[in-house]
């Protein structure tokens, strides 16, 4: 399904916004997203210190719970259409287009190329490589979400810049032309909920973890106080 307001919105960005910088700019950005790499190597980082081990299981966690939930089941039972495959029927759609040796190349769907469409229909240069599966929600965005939500929920002094950035990425999905802004939506509603549905499953398992942060090391020091307490009564 497609609304009309998502392609102008889309078609707005690269007809206001679109410039040399920005196509460099958010190239970059967007990689940030790619596969979940950088993610996946920042919550590696936080299994290493003790104090943030707990919501590395939490990211780690939730970034499965994007691949499983968001990349192999929601994608794949919606199957909606990426605004610029060829056979997008909306009329507002723009079709992708890669240039090489003067000869054009229109992206179809799922890996699938032709060199000629009909005519009317108006073209978008695609500037990272083509997408290949379907869009709801944006992979991109979800996993973004879910990391940075769970370094914030840990440190906001952290957790705020890894949110900016994750809203830079999700951002550079639409400017790219390749999500529409409710695939975007649905992968920042997917990637909060994958996270603290992951904190509330940690909390089940580490609540006896000895860990900073841990229910576990709450307890303790809540009855090393309660004994210091009783010590300084009786000697009183």
């Amino acid at each position: 399904m497609y609304w009309d307001w998502e392609f102008r919105f889309l078609n707005w960005i690269q007809d206001h916004m679109r410039s040399g910088f920005m196509d460099k700019f958010m190239s970059f950005i967007t990689k940030f997203g790619d596969g979940g790499i950088f993610w996946i190597i920042v919550t590696l980082c936080l299994f290493i210190p003790k104090r943030t081990r707990k919501y590395a299981h939490v990211s780690a966690l939730a970034l499965i719970f994007c691949v499983v939930g968001g990349n192999l089941i929601l994608k794949n039972v919606i199957a909606r259409q990426r605004p610029f495959w060829i056979n997008n029927f909306n009329p507002l759609a723009r079709i992708a287009y890669t240039e090489k040796n003067g000869v054009l190349t229109y992206l179809k769907t799922h890996n699938v190329t032709t060199d000629s469409i009909e005519e009317g229909r108006t073209l978008i240069k695609l500037l990272v490589k083509a997408p290949n599966d379907y869009c709801f929600p944006s992979g991109h965005t979800q996993a973004s979400f879910a990391a940075a939500t769970s370094i914030c929920m840990w440190n906001r002094k952290w957790g705020i810049p890894a949110l900016i950035l994750a809203a830079f990425v999700a951002f550079s999905r639409m400017y790219l032309y390749v999500h529409y802004p409710t695939d975007i939506l649905g992968g920042v509603f997917f990637g909060l909920l994958y996270a603290f549905l992951a904190l509330a499953i940690c909390n089940k398992l580490f609540r006896n973890k000895d860990w900073d942060g841990c229910q576990g090391a709450i307890r303790a020091a809540h009855d090393a106080e309660k004994a210091d307490r009783k010590k300084t009564a009786k000697v009183h």
